[in-house]
């Protein structure tokens, strides 16, 4: 470790006398924002580089850009994937500033988008292991019931699984479902299922860009050991008021949006709902007249340009889902708050200061009669901070760095009887507190044309915050004594240090090969009975009992563009080591449990796999073939006989086939076939009976495979609005699970009533075909 953070250090001072002729040179700064000419939209990722030669920049999560060159003049080329290129010429003889607005490409339908930094940037960029998608890709995918969802999408990208069937849980190169940080506008979002994992809480019509890191995941997040899932809404339309929506089967959508101080300042309103309930209403079945099912949620965000060097963002989410009946109800909720800042100190200083807020919880409650009644609830809250720096050194040379500070308070669960008459006696477990700090450096630098290279150093700290009850410190998972901490103080630290590297070979244009390392550490735990996720998850917190896991990932790729990019094609291995890996051992009890820590288990793991892709970007026909070969391991002392068990996400063969066939200017056809192995279980190998019970014996952990998973999704878009028309409006029709495939979705074993003695296996699947039909408009 300590030669480790050596050499980070060694970098760092290289990095910052590497190009000692530029700083001779006498430069000045041109910068400014690269914006949408037709809704005013900031594009992230935008490439800026200047015409004849290699030096360039791209556009941060806030279109800014920043290029210092000598005194000379240049002409610059602006570009974005779907949007005609812009060149500009300049003088530059003193700092300059440059907003530069682009303008839509006139047939967009024939893009696929996930690379948007330029022609080249699949090849020529450093970052690997990441995958960028846009609106546009996501709205062409065909969708469940007809709701565009962005979780669906991701999860047909190599390396990312789909944890059960129909649900919005993924699975990143064999990591859990709760090793993903999921971030709306920087802050948390702890479930990110509506209607039990059926659809997202992400409303596509207000999202802006999607970017996940399967690896390689840049030193200002951390938190989660697989994946960063960074979603950023849209900030509004600042050149006119304009409608979007859609009216839909079970649900329907409408986003508002427009300037509010001429261009300076924008505001947007989505919100949707479903209408299940109603359809209820109509039902014969008077139980179900009584019952109520449905989700709603709203996006509502503000942004106003104060001057050139400053402008504020406000931001929130909130959705809730209900389900019940007359008896009985199951209600859970997110909402996030942002609060953001972005200052230029100078035209090679940017900074973004964030305020954030999260909140999950869910209740369910069972109300029979006065005597016959219960509640359970749970809630998590975050409370953070964030600052961050970027500072364009040199032409090809940036330094990054920040501070973020997250507060914990989590409720994991309280319960029992609602009134002084029930029988059910009251009972939680107690609340838990703690700070999370992370502080940060990064460095990304061209060393020559065909060199690029790009490291980091992130130090985490977890602190432990006392309630004032007393607290049980475990030996060999047993209670060993118990102590008492005043409420307030800190009773538990644990900081680690996470390094960050990733390299980058250009052979030309065409081809490149890659190189990258980074260790993550998670201090926020889940216990879950379910490897997709459902809203009775607990998370838990690290503390003097529970270590946080541990990942060291290495990954190696090749990358290749065919026909002027018309084609990319990747090849990327990957290796995971996992420390300190959780699960929870056999008959674990862990909903109402104030013992949970108890059982828990550790041990260790690693991931390895081979993802393969090859896309076509342009064209009538669109979209990728992908391929991921994979194996997840675990070996915990105190389970499956400390043996190595398969983890509950390995599936070592995945395919995804999504193509997008653009017949027409009024007709486009879209199409996607996935394949899976089956997901690890744990079945029952027989039994023996204790006093007339019977009690199952089971097999290894994870010993056993569900049937192989494989369905095609297929929809049909019709333009029903002419060329130029002020109302554009389509409609889609799809079908998912084209060809009926009963995918398992549970697998229920049941006692003979003729012969009690045996048992039988009963398959639960949940989707035959599932038509839908959407009308969707923008004015």
């Amino acid at each position: 470790m300590i030669l480790i953070n050596r050499l980070f250090l060694l970098l760092f001072a290289f990095s910052l006398f590497v190009l000692p002729s530029e700083a001779q040179e006498q430069r000045f700064t041109i910068s400014g924002r690269v914006t949408d000419a037709s809704s005013g939209e900031d594009l992230i990722g935008a490439g800026v580089m200047v015409k004849g030669t290699r030096l360039g920049t791209v556009t941060n999560a806030y279109g800014h850009y920043a290029l210092p060159l000598p005194t000379g003049e240049y002409t610059l080329v602006f570009s974005y994937l779907g949007y005609e290129t812009k060149e500009v010429e300049i003088l530059l003889g003193e700092d300059q500033r440059l907003t530069v607005r682009l303008t839509p490409g006139v047939n967009q339908l024939s893009e696929v988008v996930v690379s948007a930094e330029g022609q080249n940037a699949h090849v020529s960029k450093v970052e690997m292991s990441t995958e960028r998608l846009t609106v546009k890709e996501i709205k062409r995918i065909p969708a469940l019931m007809g709701e565009i969802d962005v979780i669906k999408a991701i999860q047909l990208l190599p390396g990312v699984q789909a944890a059960a069937e129909g649900t919005s849980g993924f699975s990143v190169r064999g990591g859990g479902h709760d090793q993903n940080l999921i971030l709306l506008d920087e802050a948390t979002v702890y479930n990110a299922s509506h209607l039990m994992g059926f659809f997202s809480v992400f409303n596509n019509d207000a999202i802006k860009d999607v970017t996940l890191y399967k690896g390689d995941i840049p030193a200002s997040f951390g938190g989660r050991l697989s994946s960063l899932l960074d979603i950023r809404s849209k900030e509004g339309n600042t050149q006119r008021f304009a409608a979007t929506g859609g009216i839909g089967l079970i649900s329907s959508r409408l986003t508002l949006e427009g300037p509010v101080v001429n261009e300076n300042a924008s505001f947007l309103v989505s919100a949707r709902r479903t209408y299940a309930d109603l359809f209820l209403k109509l039902s014969n079945n008077e139980d179900l007249r009584k019952s109520s099912l449905y989700f709603y949620d709203m996006n509502a965000k503000l942004n106003y340009r104060i001057d050139d060097n400053n402008r504020i963002f406000l931001s929130g989410y909130l959705g809730k889902d209900h389900f019940g009946n007359e008896f009985a109800g199951m209600d859970f909720a997110n909402k996030t708050l942002t609060a953001r800042w972005n200052h230029l100190f100078s035209p090679r200083l940017f900074s973004n200061f964030s305020l954030l807020a999260s909140v999950y919880d869910y209740a369910m409650l069972m109300d029979i009669d006065t005597q016959i009644n219960q509640e359970w609830k749970s809630q998590m809250q975050d409370w953070g901070l964030k600052a961050d720096f970027a500072y364009q050194l040199h032409t090809n040379h940036q330094l990054k760095f920040g501070y973020n500070l997250l507060y914990h308070n989590f409720m994991p669960g309280e319960g029992g009887g609602m009134t002084e008459e029930s029988i059910i006696a009251r009972f939680g477990m107690p609340r838990e507190y703690a700070l999370e700090h992370g502080l940060y450096l990064s460095a990304e630098s061209t060393i020559a044309d065909h060199l690029k290279l790009k490291y980091g150093l992130r130090y985490s700290l977890f602190q432990n915050i006392a309630n004032g009850e007393e607290l049980d410190w475990l030996t060999d998972y047993k209670v060993a004594y118990s102590k008492t901490y005043d409420r307030g103080t800190f009773y538990h630290n644990q900081g680690h240090l996470e390094p960050r590297l990733g390299v980058a070979y250009l052979f030309n244009d065409e081809h490149s090969v890659k190189a990258s390392y980074s260790r993550t550490v998670q201090y926020i735990q889940l216990a879950s009975n379910s490897t997709a996720g459902s809203p009775l998850d607990i998370w838990f917190q690290t503390s003097h009992n529970i270590r946080p896991q541990i990942c060291d990932q290495w990954a190696l790729g090749y990358f290749r563009n065919f026909m002027g990019n018309q084609y990319e094609a990747s090849a990327e291995l990957y290796y995971k080591n996992l420390r300190q890996v959780i699960d929870f051992k056999d008959h674990a009890q862990l909903i109402a449990n104030e013992n949970l820590e108890q059982e828990v288990r550790f041990g260790r793991g690693y991931a390895a796999g081979l993802e393969l892709m090859v896309r076509k970007n342009e064209g009538p026909l669109t979209g990728w073939v992908s391929y991921t070969l994979s194996k997840s391991r675990r070996q915990i002392s105190d389970i499956n006989d400390g043996l190595w068990y398969r983890s509950p996400y390995d599936k070592p063969h995945t395919v995804s086939v999504v193509a997008s066939y653009e017949l027409s200017p009024k007709w486009n056809i879209s199409a996607n076939w996935v394949y899976a192995s089956g997901t690890p279980v744990t079945y029952p190998t027989g039994r023996f009976q204790i006093e007339g019970t019977y009690i199952p014996i089971y097999s290894g952990r994870n010993e056993y495979r569900y049937p192989d998973y494989h369905r095609m999704d297929l929809s049909a878009t019709w333009q029903l609005s002419k060329p130029g028309a002020r109302l554009r409006h389509e409609l889609n029709i799809s079908l998912y699970n084209a060809y009926g495939r009963k995918n398992a979705w549970a697998i229920r074993f049941r006692q003979d009533a003729e012969r009690p003695d045996m048992t039988y296996a009963e398959m639960i699947y949940l989707f035959s075909v599932v038509p839908s039909i959407t009308w969707n408009f923008t004015f």
